[in-house]
């Protein structure tokens, strides 16, 4: 505080110390909303006997700025979950519905959110045994019950935790789409789920939500109103293949590679490839055959793998 300021607060009336303090306090909540409610703290001058523990101490820093850089980079893009993704390639842009004659896309839907759910370390398969029991054959067990904050991915965690004993993922992905053929278990159906997952997408200003007139009744459509988010997917899922492929699935982004199988598994992977040249897309295709050919069981059994994500992919690649 300077003299200036020490007079006005002693000479003025009370009111005055009011107003300034309370501009301070407001001025420190602005600073510390926008640096997340983080203050960095002042570094002190290190004499050159700690050089070591200060050369440390900078590497830290650095990393911690790269880091902050990344999250902000990342904070610019609108996240969206697998399931979302799956959703917004089957999307037609204008028309805001998936394609009457995809049969495929609802239980690919149900795949996706078993497989969001090993992605967050919710749910893993339980040990193959001495014999390495198939993936197919082995139960869904809940390693991490706390809530993920989606509406879906909670309720499919608790079905998956309530029931006893636990099953494999083939029958989860059955249950969760209600083609099941036993009553007991006919609860466990996740109701409107695209219409879900494209709410969520309205919400996060990817899609808006209209109206559409079909003769005899109304449906309810979703548009495309963020073109740089479908876009940026697309180009994500064609570099994928092509410029950024790597022959080795398990150098493949986890999120991506679950991306291209259970795009594929829900009939939507031709509209991410439709805009490709003749040639790139016959060597996109060539690539995704290469991955649906592969043997699932062996590439599970590899170090540093989701053995609950293999396991979805092969329910579906069969």
């Amino acid at each position: 505080m300077n003299g200036s300021q020490g007079n006005f607060l002693q000479k003025g009336p009370p009111w005055n110390r009011f107003l300034y303090f309370f501009k301070i306090i407001c001025t420190s909540a602005i600073a510390m909303s926008e640096t997340g409610g983080l203050v960095k703290r002042r570094r002190a001058p290190v004499e050159n006997t700690g050089a070591v523990a200060a050369g440390t101490d900078d590497e830290k820093d650095s990393k911690d700025q790269r880091d902050s850089e990344t999250d902000d980079v990342d904070s610019k893009e609108t996240r969206l979950t697998l399931m979302e993704e799956v959703l917004l390639l089957g999307l037609k842009d204008k028309e805001g519905y998936t394609s009457f004659w995809n049969d495929c896309i609802s239980s690919g839907l149900r795949g996706c959110i078993l497989i969001e759910l090993a992605l967050r370390g919710k749910i893993e398969l339980e040990k193959a045994g001495m014999r390495r029991r198939s993936l197919t054959s082995r139960k869904v067990l809940v390693k991490n019950d706390s809530p993920c904050g989606d509406v879906l991915l909670d309720e499919a965690l608790k079905h998956i935790k309530e029931t006893e004993p636990p099953e494999t993922v083939q029958s989860w992905i059955e249950y969760l789409s209600g083609e099941t053929w036993n009553p007991l278990k006919l609860s466990y159906q996740l109701k409107n789920v695209r219409e879900r997952l494209a709410k969520n997408l309205v919400e996060k200003g990817v899609l808006t939500t209209e109206k559409q007139n079909f003769l005899l009744f109304d449906m309810t459509t979703h548009p495309l109103v963020d073109n740089v988010t479908k876009t940026r997917l697309v180009k994500k899922m064609q570099e994928s293949v092509l410029s950024k492929w790597v022959n080795d699935p398990h150098r493949i982004d986890k999120r991506t590679l679950a991306l291209i199988y259970m795009a594929h598994s829900s009939d939507v992977l031709e509209n991410a490839f439709a805009p490709l040249n003749d040639d790139d897309y016959e060597l996109a295709m060539k690539r995704v055959r290469e991955l649906m050919d592969l043997d699932l069981d062996a590439e599970s059994a590899k170090s540093g793998v989701n053995e609950t994500m293999w396991a979805v992919i092969a329910a579906f690649v069969k």
